[in-house]
């Protein structure tokens, strides 16, 4: 008997079909020689500092450097801390059991670093040493999964792959749970999370929020130009650009009375725009959260559901492009399209027999190939996945498609001894571009038609003004500019040799950077404001303690990224790698515990309900420490957390000022004061009527 273990029970059930193993049984299904069984994620994990005997924040403890790691079974938060997870240890004894009857294993977790963890874990939990194979494939299709067990591969060609998964895992074990004990001990005032890749993520957004905060707006002038000629209006703009008004307006007067403008030179050239290349996840997220207003998490959501309902390839890919082996499929997947009334119109645009090659690449296939759509027709898709799907088609027909050529003009003008200059496109071969029909991108203004000019000709000017401008600040991050950030980290690292042997090298792996920025979120470090992601007090408070420290080094965290990969590609030594980040860990520990955090100024409150015992205030809550008392204050309402000044007024005065923007259930904003009855809890107050008890 063979055991095949797979990465969930939807995909385990997938292969046991294809397979004829019908048989079910408690965690498992069996027959025609095989038991088909599956994990939850991830059911074993590295233990936690009490699993070595290390209770609470400690600083003599630190740093804990566990020699060897201690391996558990997973565990989830209960009211008085962790305890095993029941399901989790269930199906860990389904499993070893089958592995126990079965001569050999088959690999069928999800095929990437993450995957290739959760078995290795399992694996190592349970001393297991029945050899196993690898079931590598790019999608749940039943050819795919066929041509996957015509061609398994040795288990032992992954030890790369597993090295480098547990090398990360550790690392962040190690920068984590130091760092973030070391922190919160030196602060002695809540926990405060850090993290390998969280913090320098949170280092980006805040860096981001100051500059643009702290930005000198300055107003600045131009003077535009209206012209007509073959009945086609267009503009101009002064190259000059004045810091004061008066001065641009004594220029428009004399623009005004001159009233006509010289050509001083035309300039054409053809511009050759190349189609882009297939989406990788972090550009189908970065491009989902611009146009349908998706966070990473649930571009990755939709997109994994895609994935196991077979309508899309692997999802959690760094690649944009597909192998050699690969080209002659992808005419079947257009014509799986053509059916389809949203593809009509932008596949007969496309040129049979003259696809274009450009996301033809072995070398620059990652682990997995750039996502493509399969051959399956998609049905009983929910609004957002018919949107993604719909995403990565379009994709994939602009990807095959011509180049687009345009002529772009430059124009230069010249009134009264001033220049003036304007730019006009013309679409000579519409390519790529025509599969959705948008000829310019949506960050950039389009450019106008233009009718023929030449050198010397004069233009009349059929109206002047005077605009004023302002110096833009540096954008806040979108959660699609901040996708953009971690992916070209290397980018933003001033010694230039550093940058160019970082190149292309980011923070976090396409399948962590959603799961990254979530958790940011769930620490309370960062909001959403409209689509801008901004942090908040805590996270800068964060911020400005960690800023100047090794922790927070954006270039430092990009080169632990390239060395994972050259462990993952057997080019570097997992151990040299795991020696330097206990090192890390070690330094990064001894620094933090010597600095101290600017907390909100801390006020002493008594319990308004007991009358005996001070206030307990941090993050979350305020409570009062006396368990017969157990007054008990959510610092969050409704959207809104409450400031350690709302909490004094509260408290001591019995009403909050009234709170802007907290949300109803229903989702509905609302105004209110958050006011202290009588019997201690706490109720909204609209325009002096209390009701709406909590």
């Amino acid at each position: 008997m063979k055991t095949i273990i797979a990465e969930k029970p939807s995909v385990a059930s997938e292969i046991a079909s294809l397979l004829g193993v019908s048989e079910k049984k408690d965690g498992y299904l069996t027959g025609n020689g095989y038991f088909v069984t599956w994990a939850f994620g991830h059911l074993i994990g590295l233990g936690m500092p009490e699993d070595y005997g290390i209770s609470g924040f400690d600083k003599a403890s630190l740093p804990i450097l566990p020699n060897p790691f201690i391996l558990t079974v997973r565990k989830v938060k209960k009211d008085k801390g962790y305890t095993v997870d029941t399901g989790a240890l269930k199906q860990l004894k389904v499993i070893k059991e089958l592995f126990h009857k079965s001569n050999s294993i088959i690999v069928a977790t999800d095929a990437g670093r993450e995957g290739e963890l959760i078995f290795r874990y399992i694996y190592e939990y349970l001393k297991c040493r029945k050899p196993f194979q690898r079931l590598w494939i790019s999608s749940l299709t039943e050819k795919a999964i066929k041509q996957g067990f015509d061609s398994l591969k040795d288990g032992k060609e992954f030890d790369g792959l597993f090295q480098a998964a547990q090398g990360r895992s550790r690392a962040d074990w190690l920068i984590g749970i130091n760092a973030t004990q070391a922190l919160s001990i030196a602060a002695g005032n809540g926990i405060y999370s850090l993290g390998r890749v969280q913090t320098p993520t949170l280092a980006l957004i805040c860096k981001r929020y100051l500059e643009n905060k702290n930005f000198a707006i300055k107003k600045y002038w131009q003077i535009q130009l209206l012209h007509r000629k073959e009945d086609i209006d267009f503009k101009s703009i002064s190259k000059t650009k004045w810091n004061e008004q008066k001065l641009a307006e004594d220029t428009l007067r004399l623009v005004q009375r001159h009233g006509t403008a010289t050509v001083i030179s035309v300039e054409n050239k053809n511009t050759t725009e190349q189609p882009p290349l297939l989406f990788d996840l972090t550009g189908l997220q970065k491009e989902a959260n611009k146009k349908l207003n998706l966070s990473a998490e649930q571009t990755l959501n939709i997109a994994q559901n895609l994935y196991e309902k077979k309508f899309i390839t692997y999802p959690r890919t760094g690649s944009k492009y597909i192998p050699e082996d690969m080209w002659s499929e992808i005419p079947n997947l257009v014509r799986a399209l053509q059916d389809n009334d949203n593809f009509k119109q932008a596949i007969s645009k496309l040129k049979w027999g003259r696809f274009n090659k450009r996301v033809v690449n072995d070398l620059r296939v990652t682990d997995h190939h750039g996502i493509l759509i399969t051959d399956k027709v998609p049905s009983a898709l929910n609004a957002d996945e018919t949107k993604v799907y719909d995403m990565i088609a379009f994709r994939l027909l602009e990807a095959i498609s011509q180049p687009c050529i345009k002529e772009i003009t430059d124009i230069a003008l010249e009134v009264s001894h001033y220049d003036f200059m304007l730019k006009g496109c013309k679409v000579l071969e519409a390519g790529w571009r025509s599969i959705k029909g948008t000829f310019s991108d949506e960050d950039t203004e389009p450019i106008q038609d233009l009718p023929e000019l030449k050198k010397g000709g004069e233009l009349k000017i059929k109206e002047a003004s005077c605009l004023e401008k302002k110096t833009k600040p540096p954008v806040l991050f979108t959660e699609a500019g901040l996708l953009s950030a971690m992916e070209n980290a290397g980018k933003e690292i001033a010694n230039e040799d550093e940058r160019k042997a970082l190149q292309g090298i980011g923070i976090g792996t396409p399948a962590t950077r959603a799961a990254i920025i979530e958790t940011l979120f769930k620490r309370d470090y960062i909001k959403r404001e409209k689509k801008s992601l901004v942090p908040t007090e805590k996270g800068l408070q964060v911020y400005d303690a960690v800023k100047d420290k090794r922790i927070a080094d954006v270039a430092m965290t990009a080169e632990w990224e390239m060395a994972l990969q050259k462990i993952e590609n057997n080019e570097a030594d997992a151990m040299d790698f795991h020696q330097s980040m206990e090192a890390y860990a070690s330094a990064v520990t001894q620094e933090l515990l010597s600095i101290s955090i600017a907390g909100e100024k801390q006020h002493e409150l008594t319990c308004q309900k007991c009358k005996a015992h001070k206030l307990l205030i941090r993050d979350k809550v305020v409570k009062c420490p006396d368990e017969a008392c157990n007054w008990l204050l959510f610092r969050n309402i409704c959207g809104v957390r409450l400031s350690l000044n709302e909490v004094e007024n509260l408290v001591n005065k019995g009403t909050t000022s009234l709170i802007k923007g907290m949300k109803s259930k229903a989702g509905k904003k609302f105004d209110a004061r958050i006011v202290l009855k009588d019997t201690y809890e706490t109720s909204f107050e609209f325009d002096n009527s209390t009701y709406k008890k909590r």
